[in-house]
């Protein structure tokens, strides 16, 4: 395995990332970041590599991967890619193996990669629901048990951190992804039990600026640009927050830490519907470490009188498509 190196002081704050956590943490460590060509993955994966790990970039789409490993590699990191769709029991066993044929150790894994569409529960098939499952349960637990199996087992050391979502109540519009969410974190608190001295644990981002939020259809995007209103803290979370968040758990910081949920989402589960006093104490100044860090386009664009305009449209959309049954 190549020796990780250390951010050259020749690069300046602009090209590289900029962490919190001391340089050359993960030094000499092989961690593995699923959903690695954008948004949280992508972010995670760039501030690993900042602190000295090997980074493994898995996901379905090489050219993405690619350009993370170009990007890393610019940053004077290290990072390899693997083509995979975790939801292929087959060829997860295949990349995680020839993932320990190269590097000889699997020392981290974030299980980041998933997905979801909007849909009211009495609108969703079982074909919808089953690819939902597959992409944000299946496939984390058959990337957990490969890199336990074939590396963390017999090393009886390692990190699994599996990226869930904000689960707390009810999810609604996303009903399949709220479930499968669920069982993520369930099965991590079993991992934990199950495979000690390897440690597992969850962590629950909630409304996070993000690239992903430009896939959804451009109706919702008034209620994207005030969904900042229901959290206590008064706006959305970063990538370099959630990132964070992810390096401690992985870190020997946390080696008491497992079987548990860290929650990144601005207090946002504690408003009521009842106490409509929702971050009436301003909001704080967000950490944002990532050099490379883009504004989703939904949040650049809008104005109060266009947004007004268009969640009333919104509303009517919703008791077309979703509250009536067709």
């Amino acid at each position: 395995m190549q020796p990780s190196p250390t951010p050259s002081p020749s690069l300046s704050a602009a090209q590289r990332y900029q962490s919190i956590f001391r340089p050359g943490l993960f030094q000499g460590q092989v961690i593995v970041v699923t959903g690695a060509g954008s948004g949280m993955g992508r972010c995670t994966a760039h501030e690993l590599a900042a602190l000295g790990a090997q980074v493994v970039l898995v996901g379905r789409t090489l050219e993405k991967l690619r350009t993370v490993e170009a990007e890393i590699a610019q940053a004077q990191g290290l990072a390899a890619c693997y083509a995979a769709d975790i939801r292929d029991e087959e060829r997860v066993k295949a990349v995680v193996g020839e993932i320990v044929a190269q590097f000889g150790r699997i020392d981290g894994l974030v299980n980041n990669a998933g997905g979801q569409f909007p849909s009211p529960l009495h609108r969703i098939s079982a074909k919808g629901f089953d690819a939902v499952v597959r992409s944000n349960l299946t496939g984390g637990f058959l990337m957990a048990r490969e890199c336990y199996n074939q590396a963390m087992r017999a090393q009886k050391s390692g990190a699994v951190v599996n990226i869930i979502m904000d689960i707390q109540g009810a999810v609604p519009g996303m009903g399949h992804s709220g479930a499968a969410r669920a069982g993520m974190l369930s099965l991590t608190e079993t991992m934990a039990l199950e495979w000690a001295p390897v440690r597992c644990n969850a962590v629950a981002p909630g409304f996070i600026a993000t690239s992903g939020m430009d896939k959804y259809p451009p109706i919702m995007s008034p209620l994207i640009r005030r969904i900042h209103e229901n959290v206590p803290l008064q706006r959305l979370g970063t990538e370099s927050e959630v990132s964070s968040a992810i390096c401690y758990l992985l870190s020997p910081a946390a080696a008491f830490v497992s079987g548990t949920c860290l929650r990144i989402d601005g207090a946002a589960p504690t408003a009521r519907r009842h106490w409509p006093l929702v971050g009436m104490g301003g909001s704080n100044d967000k950490f944002d470490g990532f050099h490379l860090a883009q504004t989703p386009k939904v949040l650049q664009r809008g104005s109060m009188i266009t947004d007004n305009r268009m969640a009333r449209g919104f509303v009517r959309w919703m008791q077309q498509k979703w509250i009536r049954k067709i």
